[in-house]
């Protein structure tokens, strides 16, 4: 980007009068950053003072919504933000945090700027992207796909003249863009080294997003001098077991002159030279060595090459395994079950309807009952309803032909139902759909078409459908909250996912996400954390289980093997401390406390030593009965020969 000049107030001023009273910028101004965003911000019809459009701002629950929709990006870009933050004290500005959207997920800063923030709506729930804010850095940074900085002036909407921001996109290994991290403050204290600053900050969370995505694979780190290696300007890549390049940074692909449409499509030796073999055979031999390497067009590189935590054959196999449904399978029955019927149905077109409590696996079951599915090598398409603003939803799932409204895509957008053609769509919390959206829905999938928006021509549509909701849908027609006929569309067949207290697979469980989160099979809890987990009653579920322990494993020092609570996140280890909801003390009939031990040896004897039926007739998990008994010595004894 070419910045203003900071002395060219009278410049702008009058560029932006020009703009609005003849609706062109003076000669001169046309070719920069700054001159594209206030163009569509004109022809968007916003007016620098005045009367803003209406934004979205996300409640507090869409906001943790959306948050969990970007859980990984979060968990990676926090630690950047806290680092930032620190080097910036009593600066008066904040760190920015925003998604693909342009609405702000997180925020740290001096509290005396965030109160002046605030009153501009820069705040965690409100949208920043160029058609609600005009000219700004996160809103231009989405509409460039570049770093921006944006001062004073420059901004399009007067009210936001007091800030000065710079921001850069933050891109997934597989190029899709996951959102932008922003730094904004004061215009008076303008630092001309901040713009560096945030997109070193952005390149550093792709970095650690390349790591948990390739940690696993083949990966060369590569830069013209041996010194750039292991700093974050080096170019980073993976390779598949037969040498395609299967993911990438930033910098790795404008190193190679590539764009994220060459990932999967290009092997390693049309870009170095030198073959798979050379690069396997110099990574056993001299792994901490950078070797010289010729590239295309007479270039050359120092590149290092690290083999991956397993065997790469071994993570590719597991990429897509063919019995996905079997690898969630860890013994619980209630699961087992949901398992066997969803395979009755695959292939077939039988919708399902997952239901449960939020962070249950849902999404995982969709997932795995797709890649064990005949339609696995076609999209999976995942749509959180809950997660968008009622304003966008509907063009988000059924995508505009160009020009549909204001604010649209030049090219125009397919939507997601046709993104999942011949796959997967994954409505996540169905319930949530406003009821207006539920009739077009409904429409589509009675006469498999979908209608673009601004377009007349229907299109015909294909895909396997697959719904969760953690709502009681049944309740919500009676109080004509949720259609009776999409009701029954969506329901071909229904399926409840138990809560992570209630399965009694939760040993198991535990080993699988250990497993599979350290890259390892070595890593166990320690025998009194595997204790206080058992007990704990696990409110978050599956995802508050998984989060606990992906942080545990990033936690291990090298060479550890077990985890201790000294390995968990600060709240979870108060939660395990403290007295508070435990399996054991759940209101009743979970309350197995409140049985008297006759009761219980009733349940059991009368069910000739079945656990589970005992257990479903006391209105308990198995596990939970299997406890109730340990604690219990005259009821145990009773059983024993």
């Amino acid at each position: 980007m070419t910045p203003i000049p900071r002395d060219a107030g009278a410049s702008l001023r009058l560029a932006r009068h020009r703009l609005l009273e003849e609706g062109e910028l003076p000669p001169g101004f046309s070719h920069t950053t700054v001159a594209r965003s206030w163009q569509r911000c004109y022809r968007a019809g916003l007016a620098p003072v005045g009367r803003l459009p209406e934004a979205p701002q996300l409640s507090a629950s869409q906001l943790a919504r959306a948050a969990e929709q970007q859980r990984e990006l979060i968990a990676h870009a926090r630690p950047v933000m806290e680092y930032l933050h620190a080097q910036m004290p009593d600066s008066g500005s904040m760190v920015i945090l925003a998604d693909d959207r342009g609405v702000l997920l997180q925020a740290l800063g001096d509290a005396d700027f965030l109160g002046r923030a605030e009153r501009v709506a820069l705040m965690p729930g409100a949208s920043w992207a160029e058609r609600y804010r005009g000219t700004n850095a996160i809103g231009t940074a989405l509409a460039e796909s570049s770093a921006v900085t944006i001062h004073a002036g420059e901004h399009y909407l007067e009210r936001n003249g007091f800030l000065t921001c710079a921001a850069a996109p933050v891109t997934a290994p597989n190029g899709r863009l996951l959102g932008v991290l922003d730094i904004s403050g004061d215009q008076r204290g303008r630092h001309p080294h901040t713009f560096g600053l945030v997109q070193a900050a952005a390149q550093m969370i792709e970095n650690r997003l390349f790591e948990t995505s390739h940690g696993a694979s083949l990966r060369l780190r590569f830069h013209t001098m041996a010194e750039g290696i292991g700093t974050v300007a080096e170019g980073i890549v993976a390779l598949s077991e037969d040498g395609w390049l299967i993911g990438a940074n930033r910098t790795g692909l404008q190193l190679l002159g590539l764009c994220s449409a060459d990932l999967g499509t290009t092997p390693v030796f049309r870009l170095l030279d030198i073959s798979l073999q050379a690069l396997f055979d110099w990574g056993r031999r001299s792994p901490a060595q950078p070797m010289l390497v010729g590239g295309q067009g007479g270039r050359r590189f120092f590149v290092r090459v690290e083999l991956g935590r397993r065997p790469v054959a071994a993570q590719a196999a597991t990429v897509k395994p063919r019995d996905a449904l079997a690898a969630i399978d860890t013994g619980d029955e209630r699961l087992a079950t949901a398992i066997e019927r969803a395979r009755k149905v695959m292939g077939k077109t039988i919708p399902l309807l997952l239901q449960g409590e939020s962070g249950a696996g849902k999404e995982v079951f969709a997932r795995a009952v797709h890649d064990s599915g005949p339609r696995r090598d076609s999209p999976f398409v995942a749509v959180n309803c809950a997660a968008l603003p009622e304003n966008l939803i509907e063009s988000e799932l059924f995508g505009y032909v160009p020009g549909a409204f204001t604010g649209a895509r030049r090219e125009g957008s397919p939507g997601r139902i046709r993104e999942a053609q011949g796959g997967t769509l994954f409505l996540d919390e169905i319930g949530d759909m406003p009821l207006a959206l539920q009739a077009r829905l409904l429409r589509v999938l009675q006469e498999k078409q979908v209608t673009p928006l601004g377009g007349g021509k229907s299109i015909p549509v294909d895909f396997t459908l697959v719904c969760a909701t953690h709502r009681n849908l049944k309740a919500d027609m009676d109080s004509g909250r949720f259609r009776a006929d999409l009701y029954y569309r969506i329901n071909g067949m229904a399926l409840t996912l138990p809560a992570l207290r209630e399965r009694s697979d939760f040993t198991m469980l535990v080993t699988r996400l250990l497993d599979e989160l350290s890259g390892r099979r070595d890593i166990a809890l320690d025998a009194s954390l595997a204790a206080a987990f058992a007990e704990y009653a696990w409110p978050g579920n599956l995802r508050q289980l998984a989060n606990a322990l992906r942080t545990a494993c990033a936690l291990l020092d090298e060479g550890e093997t077990l985890v201790g609570s000294q390995h968990l996140p600060d709240d979870l280890k108060d939660d395990l401390r403290a007295p508070g909801p435990r399996v054991v003390s759940d209101d009743l009939p979970d309350d197995l406390r409140a049985l008297s031990d006759a009761a219980i040896h009733r349940a059991v004897s009368g069910c000739s030593g079945n656990m589970s039926e005992a257990a479903r007739r006391l209105g308990v998990s198995r596990s939970t009965l299997y406890r109730r008994l340990r604690q219990s010595a005259d009821v145990r004894n009773s059983f024993r020969p």
